[in-house]
């Protein structure tokens, strides 16, 4: 199936989903909210600690995705209300196919902690990155590890649409690069971490920052959720701002407990924190963030995807999708 024929499946599932069961309120004795595995985040110590839940008044129930796209599909069919940590790239194909989303915070900043690994067997470096060109790539569609290919590949000059980009999401690609069944692999995570005992990354994320290719997961909320319960939005992001300043006091003994919600050992969590950034709410709120810069920047990655072919067209302005007032 072609990349277009992938998201173009996503947008018809969106589309029908919406017309649903997405507009009726639902109970509030209990909310879902969709998480990564191996995605160690400062708010995992609020996580365990049920601190959500305390603050919240109801039941917060957390369910680990693969991808961004199926977190979207999930929030639009009503099962999940929040979504912490999603790709930036899911969220931008969702509302620009019709998913009722809002951007209301940052998750978390990073850039060496998804990458797209190169088989050692391969002979590609970012020098003679054009060999990739008819070569296959794993590669989970349509999220920021897709994005980040695209702009990487457009970068060095490889031509994208003889490049054989192959739907996986992270441990399966991680298994393909093992078996040397595609040239390289793209992902985050633990499955990072297997994919770099075969290989060397194409570019860093240093050098991919240094060029302008910049690294965020975000907090979505459906639009029904944010309308009937903001109070639970807020709470929502007071809880996060406090486990994110909390983390940043002391990470030492966030380690322990985040490790075991991220499903990952414990060094393991603190290797890959360290290149972690939390935001604080002011942060965020700043120029470079919901200020503006991400506003501008959804519009470039629609207009990235659309030249790539993974989206008919991109919408004019996405402001709209953007809502910083939960940032206090």
């Amino acid at each position: 199936m072609s990349l277009k024929s992938k998201l173009t499946a996503l947008a018809a599932g969106v589309m029908v989903s919406a017309l649903g069961s997405m507009s009726s309120a639902f109970a509030l004795d209990e909310i879902t909210v969709a998480y990564f595995l191996e995605w160690p985040t400062a708010n995992q110590v609020a996580q365990m600690e049920q601190t959500y839940d305390k603050e919240m008044g109801v039941k917060v129930n957390w369910r680990a995705f693969g991808n961004g796209n199926e977190m979207t599909q999930a929030m639009v069919s009503g099962d999940v209300q929040i979504a912490y940590s999603q790709g930036f790239v899911p969220f931008v194909v969702g509302v620009s196919t019709g998913a009722p989303l809002r951007l209301v915070g940052i998750a978390v900043t990073y850039a060496e902690n998804d990458l797209c690994i190169v088989h050692k067997d391969a002979g590609i470096t970012k020098a003679n990155a054009k060999d990739l060109e008819g070569k296959k790539v794993a590669t989970p569609i349509g999220n920021v590890s897709h994005y980040k290919l695209l702009k990487t590949l457009d970068h060095l000059d490889v031509d994208v649409s003889k490049v054989n980009l192959v739907q996986m999401n992270p441990p399966d690609g991680a298994v393909a690069l093992a078996r040397g069944d595609v040239a390289m692999a793209c992902g985050f995570g633990g499955a990072l971490n297997r994919m770099r005992e075969f290989g060397e990354p194409l570019m860093t994320g240093a050098e991919q920052e240094a060029i302008g290719i910049n690294t965020f997961d975000i907090v979505t909320v459906t639009d029904s959720f944010a309308e009937e319960h903001p109070d639970l939005v807020q709470k929502f992001m007071d809880v996060t701002e406090a486990a994110n300043q909390a983390y940043r006091d002391n990470p030492g003994a966030a380690y322990p407990i985040i490790a075991r919600a991220a499903g990952m050992d414990e060094k393991a969590t603190e290797d890959y924190m360290a290149n972690f950034g939390f935001p604080s709410a002011a942060d965020q709120k700043g120029e470079n963030w919901l200020g503006g810069g991400v506003q501008a920047m959804t519009k470039g990655v629609a207009d990235v995807m659309v030249a790539a072919g993974g989206m008919d067209e991109a919408l004019d302005d996405y402001s709209g999708f953007i809502d910083p007032n939960y940032l206090k």
